[in-house]
């Protein structure tokens, strides 16, 4: 029965995790590369020196020593975004919209005290939220206020967009937006929902909820296909560009709108999950071998690649 079940969904050309690994990402992504995804300072630098746009950077806490300075490099700024540097799956992620005298205020409205918030940054400096465990950076990023495309489908937090890249081609794109269940986090294993989003359209299509295919956002009940996802090419573009910057084969490039900036590079991800095929019913396995039968023309230029991306997906 199980091995019925797994050529069933290879002939559906479904990607599997031991598939992905083996046949994608060890061939594709050099292991001495992956800091330039893993670590979101690095990520930063690069698509600032290749012209991808990101959240401003506004202070980085590399040692427990520096904690304590570390209000006066934020003076400027009374909201902003806390993160670990290593992070994955938004974990140690804190959003910041207001500094008052004792405490941080989060965009819920809940108050942390400052003794607490210290005590989330050395927990960050600690390694307690990064990959494998080891010792990472405290990063103070601009506060994202997201493009209302997605506002019926939302519930709190920011929704951001991954695309999963292939050779540096676009193959697959979900929004991932946040639910009451995921704390307004848009990740997918906390309880946010992923909408798939046709390449060749830049429309959303049905979704994925803890594994199961719906229509609707389980919070607002609003339908969340046929929503026209804005600057498409653009975001394209970008994911695609991020080929040339990182040298990684294999990558999910998440972004985000911001209602002023337009489109951000928010993060890469070396290891993108799997999710995204039930998000677009479709499986990936196909996609990445049209991609190896591709003119080898279309490699030369990201605008190529997204172009021969757009008339084949």
């Amino acid at each position: 029965m199980i091995w019925r079940m797994m050529r069933t969904l290879r002939k559906a050309g479904v990607l599997g995790m031991n598939d992905r690994n083996a046949s994608f990402i060890l061939d594709s992504n050099p292991r001495a590369r992956y800091p330039l995804a893993d670590d979101k300072v690095l990520t930063k630098r690069l698509a600032l020196a290749h012209k991808i746009p990101t959240p401003a950077l506004y202070h980085v806490v590399e040692h427990h020593g520096d904690i304590k300075g570390f209000e006066g490099k934020l003076n400027e700024h009374k909201e902003f975004a806390l993160k670990p540097s290593r992070g994955s799956g938004g974990n140690g992620i804190v959003l910041i919209k207001d500094r008052i005298k004792g405490g941080f205020v989060k965009q819920s409205g809940e108050v942390i005290p400052h003794a607490d918030f210290i005590y989330h940054i050395s927990g960050i400096l600690s390694g307690i939220y990064s990959l494998g465990g080891h010792e990472d950076k405290a990063i103070f990023e601009a506060l994202i206020y997201p493009d209302p495309v997605f506002a019926a489908v939302t519930y709190g937090g920011v929704p951001d967009i991954r695309i999963i890249v292939f050779r540096g081609v676009p193959v697959m794109g979900m929004v991932r937006l946040p639910t009451k269940a995921s704390d307004g986090k848009a990740n997918l294993h906390q309880g946010a929902i992923g909408a798939g989003i046709e390449i060749k359209s830049g429309k959303t299509l049905t979704a994925v909820h803890r594994s199961k295919v719906i229509t609707h956002h389980p919070d607002t009940g609003n339908p969340v296909s046929g929503i026209q996802v804005p600057h498409w090419r653009k975001m394209l573009h970008m994911a695609a560009q991020v080929y040339e910057m990182t040298g990684l084969g294999y990558m999910g490039i998440d972004l985000i709108i911001d209602k002023e900036r337009g489109p951000l590079l928010l993060e890469l991800n070396a290891r993108p999950g799997l999710a995204i095929q039930l998000a677009n019913r479709v499986g990936l396995r196909g996609r990445l071998e049209k991609v190896c039968q591709a003119p080898q023309e279309i490699f030369e230029a990201p605008e190529k690649r997204v172009s021969w991306a757009l008339e084949n997906f």
